[in-house]
């Protein structure tokens, strides 16, 4: 090839290059619709919270190309997470059955039967369920590490040293910016 083409040739190409990170990935959303029954998770993959709690994936992040994820907790003992943060996402949760206590930023919320409540992205945040049993929905948007994060705290036997919990937050975009909720 002569230079001159050569140079041509390659000036030719530039703006492509710039586009190369709009180029469309290749879609994993469904394009059927599709029915999760209760108690049930998708996939049929099973996820237990400290060995006792189903944490059910109801749509999953494939589904939806990582916008989001909706999951049924249902909670059989009382407790909740650390407080901590979601840089890149938002968290929405629906109560079913049971009594939660909610902290966002510096507020505290008292949750019960059909209540829902906004978490906003980049705001420290927990729950704890204080009634004996509870079943709420939650979601994620968008997915971002959250359906791994609960496969990984899902197959622990025993709680996590405070170190390892912090690893385990920090690999899925997440971080611990306190204690659980007393209550």
């Amino acid at each position: 090839m002569k230079r001159r083409n050569f140079i041509t040739a390659s000036a030719a190409t530039l703006p492509l290059l710039a586009l190369g990170h709009e180029l469309p990935t290749p879609s994993t959303r469904t394009t059927k619709g599709f029915v999760v029954k209760a108690n049930q998770s998708r996939f049929e993959e099973k996820n237990l919270i400290n060995g006792s709690s189903p944490n059910n994936i109801k749509i999953a992040s494939k589904d939806t190309d990582g916008a989001l994820s909706i999951f049924e907790y249902i909670g059989n003992e009382k407790g909740g997470p650390p407080l901590h943060i979601h840089p890149n996402q938002d968290e929405i949760f629906f109560i079913v059955s049971g009594h939660y206590l909610f902290q966002v930023g510096s507020e505290r919320y008292q949750l019960q039967t059909g209540d829902t409540i906004f978490l906003p992205r980049n705001v420290p945040h927990t729950f704890a369920q204080v009634s004996a049993t509870g079943k709420m929905f939650f979601l994620f948007q968008p997915s971002g590490k959250m359906e791994d994060f609960f496969r990984t705290i899902g197959n622990l036997t025993t709680p996590p040293k405070p170190e390892i919990a912090a690893k385990i937050f920090e690999d899925h975009d997440m971080k611990i910016m306190g204690p659980p909720l007393a209550y």
